[in-house]
């Protein structure tokens, strides 16, 4: 059987280790953060996504999966995944390929003659290309192919081995059945197959990245609409997503999207678009962009509405941190933006989230965070609800309403019931909604 290495331990790189291995694979996950290797070989991971962490304790303890920081213990391995993160340049829209320029770099050295370089970081068009001729200066013996991911957080396990599609750019026959045998029980489940050239395998991530946030953005310029002319668009949605040709998902309007993918990704794209000499095909994202921002402006306008233009010593309970329910990453999220900015006007911000209070403490140390519900709500002029965890759409309205100085909450994300709350005595705002 294959011997695969993974390198990279975040978020893809962890999730992609543990699902190889219990696949039967031998497995070697390579970071190089110290701490972050002792924790994986101890079986914790050190973030939350459901379902990794007992997965990867099972892989370690069958010692299918081992971490470490040493690059030399690849030297084995029949494939290599570079699973590394691509983040937004602090001065431009494009990515920052240092990452994966030196996992290459860290990678070919020891790569063994015959073995397979697999890239699923999403990078720009072109990369691959030039990752390709880098390698083949250093070792003309190994090859390169890339193989994007479409992870979901809150699903990684579910959606790295029950993928809707695989999705792989090669040079070579030999390599696609190399990748054919990694992805082998899969393929026999029906997981739908697509080979493409190294170009259009990277374009498949950053076109199906750019296409939901074009659909979440829509439904957002739809609510802006809505509340200028009384309409409803969780009505509106909910019609139109009827149509087959529209579908009902990634149409709930709110504060639109964050995270670690989406924002950055499309930046990237535009940025490379341009350098491309394209710019103009990719113009419609800055929009996409804009709207997707004026959404969380228009919460603070709500605020001010309700409880008034000066927000100086009033008290404004958020509840959620993390940038979408089941996880605890808080890169861009919306929630954390909208509290900060509320902080900078001189609010006095208690934030609340199941799972995410340590990550937006360790961005954000100057905001207030509760370890409970009630702590955070507890005299506030108003409640924002702004990551849709279930634990938030379980609140009784009614036993939290004398906890409060202000009955009035700001439903930032379409996902509250909206008559329970007005039944309960509440002021109920909702972005799109008259």
């Amino acid at each position: 059987m294959l011997k695969l290495s993974v390198i990279g331990t975040g978020y893809l790189g962890a999730t992609h280790a543990a699902a190889m291995s219990s696949l039967g694979f031998e497995v070697v996950g390579v970071d190089v953060d110290q701490k972050k290797i002792e924790l994986l070989n101890q079986g914790k991971v050190p973030f939350y996504e459901p379902g990794l962490e007992d997965l990867l304790l099972a892989e370690v303890k069958s010692g299918r999966l081992k971490f470490t920081t040493d690059f030399a213990q690849i030297k084995d391995c029949d494939v290599h995944f570079i699973c590394v993160g691509t983040p937004q340049k602090k001065d431009g829209l494009a990515a920052d390929l240092t990452y994966v320029d030196a996992s290459i770099a860290s990678v070919a050295p020891h790569a063994k003659a015959g073995s397979l370089i697999v890239g699923k970081s999403t990078v720009p068009v072109g990369t691959a290309g030039r990752l390709a001729s880098m390698l083949r200066e250093v070792n003309e013996k190994v090859e390169l192919a890339w193989n994007p991911e479409f992870l979901r957080e809150g699903f990684a396990v579910e959606d790295t081995l029950r993928p809707n599609r695989l999705v792989v750019g090669v040079t070579s026959d030999r390599a696609e059945e190399i990748l054919k045998e990694v992805y082998a029980s899969l393929l026999k489940d029906g997981v739908p197959w697509i080979r493409a050239d190294l170009p259009t395998a990277e374009l498949v991530k950053v076109a199906a990245n750019s296409f939901l946030a074009t659909k979440i953005s829509f439904i957002n310029a739809m609510a802006e609409i809505c509340e200028a002319s009384g309409g409803d668009v969780t009505v509106l949605a909910k019609a139109i997503g009827y149509d087959p040709r529209i579908g009902s998902r990634f149409l709930q309007a709110g504060i639109g999207f964050g995270g670690g993918c989406l924002p950055k990704d499309i930046r990237a794209f535009m940025a490379r678009s341009e350098e491309l000499g394209a710019k103009q095909s990719l113009e419609f994202l800055r929009e996409i962009d804009s709207i997707n921002m004026r959404a969380r402006a228009r919460v603070i306008d709500l605020v001010r509405i309700d409880i008034g233009q000066d927000l100086k010593g009033k008290k404004i309970a958020v509840l959620g941190a993390a940038f979408k329910p089941d996880s605890d990453d808080v890169r861009d999220s919306p929630a954390l933006d909208i509290a900060v900015q509320l902080s900078q006007a001189g609010a006095n911000v208690s934030v609340h989230d199941p799972k995410a209070i340590e990550p937006a403490r360790a961005r954000f140390a100057h905001l207030d965070f509760s370890e409970s519900i009630e702590g955070c709500i507890a005299g506030a002029d108003v409640i924002l609800h702004l990551t849709e965890w279930k634990i938030y759409r379980e609140i009784n309205p009614s036993a939290i309403k004398s906890q409060v100085k202000q009955a009035i909450i700001i439903d930032g994300r379409n996902a509250l019931d909206r008559d329970l709350w007005v039944a309960a005595g509440w002021k109920f705002r909702a972005l799109g909604r008259a």
